[in-house]
């Protein structure tokens, strides 16, 4: 069962996203300031579309941090979509009055989104309603829960952070270290090799030219994370099952991979597994990281590492076809307000939903009412382990 839990409400342009974030233990210092600074970096990035110029996104802590601590009750958290003010009578709450002009609904579903399906899930007459609320807006108010998630890992040791490995077929070598942090941030599209960043920028680029998108690969590491959390012994307590599914429920994002990943099942089992060493000083642990830090569900202790593909926007200035709901009349898709490339955004949103798990199965593990008593409880786990 998940100790930290959260759930996101509000539209794309509706007034606000809502989250309310669960089981954060009690004392967490919370700083406004660190959860607004991730807002902003999820919003940068080459190929970003306009919408982000519009948008400056703050966010309010509605319940419950008090004289900048957690408590342990729930946190509220609150977004405002500042273009709210430009659809206010087609997203309003109420009914039209009578002899009011109502809103055109949306009859024509864009391909790869999930228009079609929600339409025909829900039973709608108008799209629009799924539009809203499956947009990659929602995201933020994830990137705000895992600021919080960050901060608690803190306290252990840990840190999450991403890089773009491939954007538009260019590539990057695989792996960072927290050095690297800098020049990864100072990249417009988080790409730690100089090189490569500027034949990303370029493949962006060409695509914006041909009305065209472009998808990518990130890989998000956690350094510091202790051993021990996760578990064998169900499969929905394994440690990657546990991030896998949470990485899959980002928009946009078709498949993951561990460590190795799927060069491992190319590889003799010599170059795969990670052969396991022991001194006096460190305990256990492994001459390499092949695996990404996790060993049969289980933290090992060494970094977790993850990769994470992003297929390209399914939003098309040059639309593919579509059919209109109710006629069946063989049309173009309708091209709604969008980004070119959304890969160096989705590595901050891709911290936040590992970072959410990783305080998660630290909490299912180690237990705690307060971040003292988690902190105890990791130190306590690292000694028992460190005298076997």
């Amino acid at each position: 069962m998940s100790r930290l839990r959260y759930l996101t409400a509000g539209e794309s342009h509706g007034p606000g996203l809502t989250a309310v974030l669960d089981g954060v233990p009690a004392g967490l210092r919370v700083d406004v300031g660190t959860v607004d600074a991730e807002l902003g970096r999820r919003q940068r990035g080459h190929g970003r579309g306009a919408r982000q110029s519009i948008e400056q996104d703050r966010v309010r802590v509605l319940g419950w941090v008090r004289h900048g601590r957690t408590t342990g009750a729930p946190l509220a958290l609150f977004i405002a979509n500042r273009d709210a003010a430009n659809w206010g009578d087609v997203l309003a709450v109420e009914p039209p009055e009578e002899g009011a002009t109502a809103a055109e609904p949306v009859r024509v579903p864009r391909p790869g989104h999930a228009d079609l399906g929600g339409a025909l899930l829900y039973d709608l007459d108008d799209i629009r309603d799924v539009i809203e609320r499956a947009s990659a807006r929602e995201t933020a108010a994830r990137v705000a829960c895992g600021a919080v998630a960050k901060a608690l890992l803190a306290e252990l040791g840990c840190v999450v952070a991403s890089h773009v490995v491939a954007i538009g077929g260019v590539t990057a070598d695989s792996g960072m270290d927290r050095e690297d942090v800098a020049a990864v941030e100072a990249s417009p599209v988080r790409c730690r090799d100089g090189a490569a960043a500027h034949r990303m920028v370029a493949a962006i680029d060409a695509a914006a030219a041909a009305g065209d998108t472009v998808g990518g690969v990130v890989e998000v590491i956690a350094f510091g994370y202790p051993p021990g959390a996760g578990s064998y012994v169900q499969g929905d307590l394994r440690l990657r099952s546990r991030l896998a599914r949470a990485v899959l429920a980002v928009p946009a994002i078709v498949g993951v991979e561990f460590g190795l990943g799927f060069a491992a099942a190319a590889a003799p089992g010599s170059q795969v597994h990670d052969p396991i060493v022991h001194d006096d000083e460190r305990g256990y642990g492994r001459e390499s990281n092949r695996a990404g830090g996790i060993e049969g569900g289980i933290s090992t202790g060494a970094p977790v590492v993850l990769r994470a593909a992003m297929k390209p926007i399914s939003t098309l200035r040059e639309p593919l076809g579509s059919v209109e709901m109710g006629t069946h009349r063989r049309v173009e898709s309708r091209f709604e307000r969008s980004d070119v490339c959304a890969v160096p955004a989705v590595g901050i949103v891709l911290e936040a939903v590992v970072a959410l798990e990783l305080a998660d199965a630290a909490l299912d593990r180690f237990g705690g009412a307060t971040v003292g008593d988690l902190v105890a409880a990791v130190g306590a786990y690292r000694r028992r382990i460190g005298e076997r």
